[in-house]
């Protein structure tokens, strides 16, 4: 995203794209995942073999992210969410149902969901009743019979409510948005937790099915493909939607709304589906009518679309102060520029596909998806990204308005804090850090490196040491002088 976190944030001075922050001016995986089947399949197995009494213990409450260490949860690893939520938007009422599914990674005699606000109505661990408590945003579940390491085990939580909205600490909003006539789910970096439990860290990405039940008149729309769209012959519709490759649950959404929905299909056959509210352009505006043609071109530069589907859901405008990349759908706040929807398409391939280890790592989401912007532009008018790196070093703001910036106030690897990971050093300096190594190596051996890393990592998880370690050994280059200077370094305008 621009900024904020994957995130565009829209204000009046300049600030990064990739939440995509919007500026107003212009500007590995696990070997195995399992599917539904095979994992009821193995569930019947695990469940099946009760044998020794299991001696488990506490799984932990958070997994000591460098910022967000009470985010995810220790013990286990989701293989797949199956979420039935039905949203009455004139009351503003949430009804839901998670089914969990999660592998043990240790014995467990209890084992934590991050979840905020809802009441809990009930849980189930196996089928049978399980104990649980709230301490904060944290759900502690205590299964009836403790779960074996590498046991296979299925969770089903029934909550409810009028689900609230939180506060990052730059000041965004996320988690479950209400608007007029409906709602929008944004979950970066652990807003998703306002509307479903889980392991609400990008290092446990999963599978989604996700049916959305709202009244006649609306549409709901999520990640991945439209499986069914259901008269429930109660006045209401349910749509399925099945999301197969894994995605952190940060990148999932909800949209319910009285949405115009258009779709199609790429020139290679993606298909598209594009959901706009009223009172937006048509079809989103000029910038996503090329989406298609920019599908294609990420293709030939970074490899192929890493999803089964992609589009957009364009809420209206003030509704967020940012634009985000939800997996395969992004959510912007109003009709989009040009740059924001390819800032948003990038991510698909760095920081959905290759999703970050741990917040820390939010460079390689944005400063990559930075470094596609100027790319594009470079390709379709715009300045080349040659000139736009020096205007950075220069601080010419005729060539880019960021360039005037705080840009170079920190190093893109390590953020001061928590409230600094959609600054802009980790979008505009993290593009420059990339640009640098385009130059150390020349653009043969550079774009085979990108190709390579979301080839190798895909639907992985990547840390800011693998991508160097992999640059190194991929290009065949020491680039040690870049990561000192321009990566790690903190002088304040690093120059080549």
């Amino acid at each position: 995203m621009p900024h904020s976190i994957g995130r565009v944030e829209t204000g009046a001075a300049p600030h990064p794209p990739g939440r995509a922050r919007l500026p107003r001016l212009p500007r590995l995986a696990r070997a195995v995942r399992l599917g539904a089947p095979a994992a009821a399949a193995l569930l019947a197995l695990t469940t099946a073999c009760t044998g020794s009494t299991v001696q488990g213990r506490p799984g932990a409450s958070g997994l000591r992210d460098p910022y967000f260490p009470k985010a995810g949860n220790g013990g286990y690893e989701v293989d797949h969410y199956g979420l039935d939520l039905a949203y009455d938007p004139e009351k503003g009422l949430l009804q839901g149902k998670a089914v969990i599914t999660a592998r043990a990674e240790q014995g467990l005699s209890s084992f934590n969901l991050d979840f905020s606000g809802l009441k809990v109505e009930g849980v189930t661990v196996q089928g049978a009743g399980a104990r649980f408590n709230r301490t904060g945003n944290e759900l502690t579940v205590r299964p009836a019979k403790d779960l074996r390491n590498g046991e296979v085990f299925r969770t089903e939580v029934r909550y409810g409510g009028r689900p609230k909205a939180l506060s990052d600490p730059d000041g965004s909003a996320e988690g479950w948005i209400p608007v007029a006539d409906g709602a929008f789910a944004v979950g970066e970096p652990v807003g998703s937790m306002t509307w479903f439990p889980g392991n609400h860290h990008p290092s446990d990405k999963a599978a989604y099915d996700i049916t959305l039940t709202v009244p006649k008149g609306y549409e709901a729309v999520s990640n991945g493909l439209l499986g069914s769209r259901t008269d429930t012959g109660d006045g209401r519709t349910a749509f399925a939607w099945h999301s197969a490759d894994p995605v952190a649950s940060y990148l999932v959404t909800a949209a319910v709304g009285k949405f115009r929905v258009t779709t199609g299909r790429t020139p290679s056959g993606l298909p598209l589906y594009t959901a706009v509210s009223p009172g937006e352009p048509e079809g989103g505006g000029p910038a996503l009518a090329r989406l298609p043609e920019m599908v294609e071109w990420a293709a030939g530069r970074f490899g192929p679309y890493p999803f089964a589907a992609a589009g957009a859901i364009v809420a209206p405008s003030e509704t967020l102060s940012y634009a985000l990349e939800t997996q395969t759908r992004p959510v912007f706040s109003g009709a989009p520029d040009e740059e924001l929807v390819l800032h948003e398409l990038a991510h698909q391939w760095f920081g959905n596909s290759v999703s970050p280890k741990s917040w820390k790592d939010m460079w390689l989401n944005e400063g990559f998806a930075t470094y596609a912007e100027w790319l594009w532009s470079e390709d379709h008018g715009g300045p080349s990204v040659q000139r736009r790196f020096d205007a950075f070093v220069a601080g010419d703001d005729s060539v880019d308005p960021a360039a005037d910036s705080d840009w170079d106030e920190f190093p893109p690897a390590a953020p001061p804090g928590p409230g600094d990971i959609s600054s802009g050093p980790v979008y505009y300096r993290g593009a420059m850090v990339l640009h640098r190594i385009r130059q150390e190596v020349g653009d043969e051996k550079f774009f085979a490196l990108l190709r390579g890393w979301v080839a190798d990592h895909r639907h992985g998880n990547a840390s800011t040491a693998d991508f160097t370690a992999y640059a190194e050994q991929k290009t065949g280059t020491d680039l040690s002088r870049v990561w000192d200077a321009w990566l790690y370094g903190r002088k304040a305008l690093p120059r080549p």
